[in-house]
C-alpha cells in the first residue's frame, strides 16, 4: 500500500510529532496536579528524561505513545506499510531503549510507571494507577 502523502509531505508530518508536552503526557500531568501531587518535568540529569519525576518518591512516569513504543495488545500499535526496512529496526530500537532507561533508573534507585497513551482516554484510571504508584509502602 503506497504512502498517501508524498515524501516531503510526509517529513513534514513526521517533523511535527512532539517529544514533550504531548496530549497523553499533558492528561498524566493535570490528574497528578489534581491528585496534590508536585512533580518536576524532564529531568535530563536522569536516564531517559522522564515525562514526570517525583523526587521525594523517587519515583518516575514515562508516557508513552502506542506506536513509537509499540504497545503489545493495542489497536494503535500499527505496522508501518512503507519503508518497513527503516521503521522496524527503529521501532525496535525504541523498545529496546525503554527497557534499557528502566534499568538504568531501577540502578540508581528509582521506580518507574509506564503509562501508554490509549491508557490516557480514562482519566479515573489514570488517577488510580498513580495513586496507587505513588503511596508509600505500608510498614508492619
Amino acid at each position: 500500500m503506497a504512502d498517501r502523502l508524498d515524501r516531503e509531505a510526509r517529513s513534514d508530518h513526521m517533523r511535527r510529532i512532539r517529544k514533550v508536552d504531548t496530549k497523553p503526557e499533558i492528561v498524566v500531568r493535570q490528574v497528578a496536579h489534581a491528585l496534590g501531587y508536585r512533580f518536576r518535568l524532564h529531568r535530563r540529569d536522569l536516564p531517559g528524561t522522564p515525562d514526570l519525576v517525583f523526587p521525594r518518591h523517587r519515583k518516575v512516569v514515562q508516557v508513552h505513545g502506542c506506536f513509537w513504543h509499540q504497545h503489545e495488545g493495542c489497536r494503535l500499535k500499527r505496522q508501518p506499510k512503507t519503508r518497513p526496512d527503516y521503521w522496524l529496526p527503529k521501532l525496535a530500537r525504541n523498545m529496546a531503549r525503554d527497557v534499557e532507561t528502566c534499568d538504568r533508573l531501577a540502578a540508581l534507585g528509582w521506580e518507574t510507571l509506564v503509562i501508554w497513551e490509549c491508557e490516557t482516554r480514562d482519566r479515573e484510571g489514570v488517577a488510580e494507577r498513580l495513586t496507587r504508584f505513588l503511596q508509600p509502602p505500608r510498614v508492619c
